[in-house]
């Protein structure tokens, strides 16, 4: 985009056009106190090609995962993306396609959208999906409000092993929903079913937990399901898409929300986003779910044809039957995922999540055998594990970078008590020599 600057004579103009003689005049609303009152001290103007360089200087200066072997998670995921994605979604009338409110013109964007949703509903074994959320974590977030509105209760019960950066944004929505939140707490590192049977009582809505949990470990989900539900509760389960190749889906053990981040589905990291959210449920709370929905039909003449179906904005429908205010979807991100989906397909998907766990595992066991370091692997786990380490984890993520290898996520950042904890992510990119070298890193720097 080309910035030209107003001359003189430009302000001057747009001045008399508004009617008033100067700047100050334009701005006399403004306390006096409150107003800058020297100058901005801008760097000098460039030229195009200047400045061109000097964006390119800066980008320069990102490190990538095309420069670092990435063993980070956390929510975010460094699995391989099929060309076929970038290519399918970058065709002009993809990429430029705005909103599918005209049915008549929109036909290729609402098949899309209703592609997506079918193959969601596919993947978590659910009977409904919208078209998708900003991420997962807005999707967790509408869920809490979306099962205080089905059952009527108010309290929101969260599992102490949901992703720390998803339950901000839960307390966030639920404190300007006035949804009292609660955390039940950790037995290991998965939720503790003693202390959930316990805090579930008749006025709670929902618990929200999450599987593979951040930490990477499998939750006992069909317990969990059936504590919940005897208390006349919902159930939300944040899954990781990849994850459900090689475990059952949320809608086999009755889960009656289903969410997760769409960003394993051939969405770049691209730098933390934009990512895409997940967002399923059972048939009977399809009225319930946030964003818009597309449906297939036929036209007068029996010829097959899709269009808008539900939105639960207030935009849409009556004010007072409005459940959320998002309007909109991540419609490029979401195609991405279907090509992703589509061309993996079921046993594509199945050995991906094979490939992940397999590696992990194999890493995990080649960590624990090096001095100073072990591993909170005693529970079955995923793609994801915990690394005790013998110095502060920043200090290790700080070493990998030299080595060439982003070493995980310093649980620190999430909580002071956690500072000698590594989150590791493994994916089916890792190579054996990878992993190896990551071993011999840490031999080098923390074990000699």
């Amino acid at each position: 985009m080309r910035y030209t600057p107003h001359t003189d004579a430009d302000r001057k103009l747009m001045l008399e056009r508004i009617g008033v003689s100067s700047v100050d005049e334009l701005f006399a609303g403004i306390p006096v106190d409150i107003r800058m009152n020297r100058p901005l001290d801008l760097p000098k103007p460039l030229s195009e090609p200047e400045a061109v360089a000097e964006l390119s200087g800066l980008a320069k200066a990102n490190i990538g995962t095309n420069q670092l072997v990435c063993f980070a998670g956390g929510g975010a995921y460094d699995h391989y993306i099929p060309a076929i994605v970038d290519t399918v979604i970058s065709r002009s009338e993809f990429y430029t396609a705005y909103t599918p409110y005209q049915a008549e013109v929109s036909q290729g964007t609402l098949q899309a959208i209703y592609e997506f949703q079918s193959l969601i509903c596919r993947l978590y074994g659910m009977e409904a999906a919208n078209a998708s959320m900003y991420d997962c974590a807005t999707a967790l977030a509408e869920a809490a409000h979306m099962a205080r509105d089905i059952t009527r209760r108010n309290r929101v019960l969260v599992a102490a092993s949901v992703n720390p950066t998803h339950v901000e944004v839960v307390r966030t929505y639920a404190h300007g929903l006035n949804i009292p939140i609660e955390f039940v707490p950790l037995s290991g590192n998965k939720i503790d079913l003693d202390a959930l049977g316990r805090m579930c009582t008749a006025d709670v809505a929902a618990l929200i937990i999450q599987h593979p949990n951040f930490f990477g470990n499998l939750e006992p989900a069909r317990k969990v399901s059936e504590t919940v539900h005897k208390a006349g509760a919902l159930l939300v389960v944040s899954a990781d898409p990849i994850s459900l190749g090689a475990l059952e889906p949320p809608g086999a053990y009755d889960a009656d929300v289903a969410v997760g981040d769409g960003q394993p589905l051939g969405i770049p990291l691209s730098f933390g986003g934009p990512y895409l959210g997940l967002m399923s449920a059972k048939k009977k709370f399809i009225r319930n779910l946030p964003g818009r929905i597309v449906a297939r039909t036929v036209d007068t003449e029996g010829k097959p044809g899709f269009v808008l179906a539900l939105q639960t904005r207030e935009q849409h429908i009556r004010r007072e039957r409005a459940t959320s205010n998002i309007c909109t979807n991540q419609a490029l991100c979401a195609l991405a995922a279907s090509v992703y989906m589509a061309t993996m397909g079921r046993t594509g998907i199945a050995e991906v999540a094979r490939q992940s766990m397999a590696k992990a595992h194999y890493l995990a066991n080649g960590i624990a055998g090096v001095k100073g370091f072990s591993t909170e692997t005693a529970s079955p786990f995923f793609k994801e594990f915990v690394v005790r380490t013998p110095v502060p984890a920043a200090c290790v993520v700080e070493a990998g970078v030299r080595h060439g290898i982003l070493a995980g996520v310093a649980l620190d950042r999430f909580n002071p008590e956690w500072k000698n904890r590594l989150l590791v992510a493994v994916t089916e990119k890792r190579t054996r020599t990878e992993m190896d070298a990551f071993c011999r890193f840490l031999i080098q720097e923390f074990a000699s």
